[in-house]
């Protein structure tokens, strides 16, 4: 292939690099009103009364508006696809607050300043109500959801957002038929994405009156759909663009900030922005779930895995956006890597008066795999066996069914699938020989610093089957230029280039004959968006589909011009077997002007019920400072199999991104609360994401493998490398130190608690 595979610059990378102003907040509109949220100082009340009086005479305020100016219309942030499989639960103002930080009033005014005293000025009478915060007493406590009108909730009185159960054979019968049983509980806490661009939009009211929505998204045909219910306006007379994108993670597949900036534009008819703060993205935007994973794993005398059950307690916080998906995820992927007959899993997601979970990178993945790398680590130890034979030898193997997918879906029932693609042995060898495992040697017992290294495996999928869609229009000009229209979302990944890259593969043309327009809801064709690794698969199958008519009718045309019918194309030119030739760019042009006059141009749209798995294997070398229990990471090795990899520069660059996410999971990042339930470190000085100090040397290697169902044998590779690091980092301290550490993060504390 001449493109596929190749390092190829990126399609936005002279402008990014260059400051040109690609961003939201790079445009503004003459007129714009400001807004800023007054938000809750209770973790759960009734709202009795609200003053905006005083606010409202403050010079330069042009409307407040409350839960009183909105129907009492229930719906969910989540940009999912529909019917959504989350709970509708949320107002775009609601009479009862339920964290602290939930949104109260909206303030619109001529300046951010402005806005900001008049919030101070808005007098609100709160009915103090009970407030839980543990997970684990959530059933137990009021309930946080009473009113009617709610859809989708498993079990308002018990707080229970949503539930999931799934089993295939006969768990307990092999139990007692195994010749070991191992048992271990895991968990994890709130993790903010941290990404540097907040969430960010600018609406306003074009000449023919339609909405215009510029806004941080990774879902811009969700937004339009969600923004069309909440504030009761025609889909046909909305329109969200997506710029560039400063980091989302699954931050910004929320529809958060847009319906707000819609409200209000409605309301006085002139545009406005709103960009939250810093603080403001830790507690009142979204984070990862919290987990507690409660795993049993049986073997027989061959140490291989006869039996698995799983039970999955999830915090959603106060409401519940993926409450269902991500613990769906979670219960997949347990079952994902290791072959089993007999397997059970049950999960609940519960709602507490916390700030909201909902997608993050991994979505339910990393969970998962912190608790079954942690336990098959255990299990390697206790049997004396290594670590990298023991999950080889329980591995799926080529053509093999995945039970768990036909038992559980992401919202709906489950697909059959199979193992197409699979180099998770050969990522593991690899990764073997370059953290050099077999002669990596431990220190000296006597020193205060120990070492230890450390393994972890984890799959993920490539898109969700059945459900997620794409579509793409590729039309030809004159210079044999193309342009390329995609409704998928390009959020910093490099996505516009490598489906760019898939389109020049088939069209037989370099990339920069590709011109890519992306992300916006009046000239892109639909796209579920940027979520669940889907982009390369689902889209790209799309723009592979497209670019296959267009070069079915570029070869037709060609037939035509010569006049003779046995022609191939070589170059840019449509060739037949005579030697006459005819280039790209006249062909259009007579295609334009002259004969046989028609526009060349296709679209298509792509839908798949096959899911395929990247995998990775994943090794860390750790030391850990035995007198003061402080642990620093030395190296990682992130060996990948995506399939065919259609650009190793930016997928390197996916790997390496991940790591220190999973790093600062493990070791750093973790949200905290004082008693009232209000989050305490809402800013970088507080909350310790890894830096460029913090890293350690990476190495990125990918296995190649050829998926036969996706565009060029390519699976996603967006997710899957932060599953691992988390557990290799884990496992690699119990091998240092012998402190085995089973719930997120590891501190000092925690390290010098568990040695002694």
């Amino acid at each position: 292939m001449k493109v596929i595979g190749k390092k190829t610059p990126r399609v936005d990378g002279v402008a990014l690099a260059t400051g040109k102003p690609v961003f939201t907040d790079d445009v503004s509109v003459a007129d714009t009103v400001f807004i800023k949220i007054l938000r809750s100082p209770h973790a759960h009340a009734k709202i009795v009364e609200i003053d905006k009086s005083e606010a409202m005479g403050i010079s330069g305020v042009v409307t407040i508006l409350t839960h009183e100016d909105f129907p009492a219309h229930y719906y969910t942030t989540a940009g999912q696809g529909y019917p959504e499989p989350s709970p509708r639960d949320t107002r775009i103002l609601d009479s009862t607050v339920r964290f602290v930080g939930d949104e109260v009033a909206i303030v619109a005014a001529e300046t951010n300043e402005i806005a900001e005293k008049s919030i101070e000025k808005i007098i609100v009478k709160y009915e103090i109500l009970p407030a839980n915060f543990e997970m684990e007493k959530a059933t137990e406590s009021s309930s946080l959801h009473p009113e009617s009108g709610k859809t989708g909730i498993y079990n308002t009185q018990k707080n229970m957002a949503s539930h999931l159960e799934a089993e295939i054979g006969d768990a307990e019968k092999a139990f007692s038929e195994s010749e070991h049983i191992f048992e271990g509980t895991y968990s994890t806490p709130f993790v903010q994405h941290a990404q540097i661009e907040p969430h960010i939009t600018l609406t306003w009211l074009d000449e023919n009156g339609r909405l215009n929505v510029r806004t941080a998204t990774q879902v811009p045909f969700h937004v339009r759909r969600i923004v069309a219910e909440v504030t009761n306006f025609p889909i046909s007379k909305i329109r969200v663009i997506k710029p560039r994108i400063g980091g989302g993670f699954g931050g910004k597949q929320e529809i958060l900030t847009e319906t707000l900036c819609s409200a209000i534009t409605l309301k006085t008819g002139r545009p406005a922005r709103l960009e939250l703060t810093r603080e403001e993205e830790f507690y009142a935007t979204r984070s990862r779930h919290p987990q507690k994973i409660s795993l049993k794993i049986g073997l027989d005398e061959n140490q291989k895995i006869t039996a698995m059950t799983a039970n999955i307690l999830e915090n959603c916080g106060a409401y519940g956006p993926h409450a269902l998906t991500v613990m769906s995820v979670t219960a997949q992927k347990l079952f994902s890597i290791y072959k089993m007959q007999n397997f059970k899993v049950v999960g609940n997601a519960v709602y507490t008066n916390l700030p909201i979970a909902a997608a993050y990178r991994g979505y339910g993945a990393p969970q998962a795999f912190f608790a079954l790398e942690s336990l098959m680590d255990e299990i390697a130890t206790e049997l004396g066996i290594c670590p990298i034979e023991f999950r080889k030898k329980n591995l799926f193997e080529l053509g093999d069914e995945l039970p768990i997918m036909r038992a559980l879906g992401e919202g709906r029932e489950g697909f059959k699938a199979f193992v197409n693609s699979n180099g998770l042995a050969e990522c593991m060898e690899k990764g073997r020989k370059l953290i050099g495992w077999d002669e990596f040697q431990q220190s000296d017992k006597n020193s205060p610093i120990q070492r230890g290294i450390g393994v972890a495996t984890s799959a993920q999928g490539s898109g969700i089957a059945g459900i997620d869609m794409a579509s793409a229009f590729i039309k030809m000009n004159e210079d044999g230029s193309f342009n390329l229209l995609v409704g998928a979302t390009d959020l910093g990944t490099g996505s516009d280039t490598a489906l760019a890259q898939i389109a020049a593969e088939v069209l037989c043309v370099a990339v920069e004959k590709i011109i890519v327009y992306s992300s916006d809801t009046d000239l892109t064709p639909f796209d579920t968006g940027a979520y669940a690794s889907s982009t390369t698969y689902v889209s790209g199958g799309a723009v592979k589909k497209a670019a296959e008519k267009v070069i079915e009718q570029i070869l037709e045309q060609g037939q035509k011009f010569l006049n003779l019918e046995n022609v191939k194309i070589e170059n840019e030119f449509v060739i037949a077997e005579t030697g006459d030739k005819i280039s790209f760019k006249d062909l259009c042009t007579k295609s334009f002007y002259t004969e046989n006059q028609m526009q060349i141009m296709a679209e298509a749209s792509n839908m798949s019920f096959d899911s395929p798995q990247p995998f990775n294997a994943t090794f860390a070398i750790v030391e850990v400072d035995t007198e003061t229990g402080f642990v620093t990471v030395g190296k990682i090795v992130s060996i990948t199999d995506a399939g065919k990899i259609i650009n190793p520069q930016m997928s390197e660059g996916q790997v390496e991104g991940s790591i220190p996410q999973s790093l600062g999971m493990v070791l750093s990042e973790f949200m905290t609360f004082d008693e009232n339930g209000k989050m305490t470190n809402t800013n970088f000085d507080d909350y310790h994401i890894f830096t460029s100090l913090d890293m350690p040397e990476i190495i990125v290697d990918f296995v190649e493998t050829d998926e036969p169902t996706a565009p060029f044998g390519a699976k996603a590779v967006a997710e899957i490398p932060i599953n691992a690091p988390a557990p290799a980092v884990v496992n690699a301290i119990f091998n240092a130190c012998g402190v085995r550490i089973r719930n997120l993060p590891i501190t000092p504390e925690k390290v010098m608690k568990k040695k002694i």
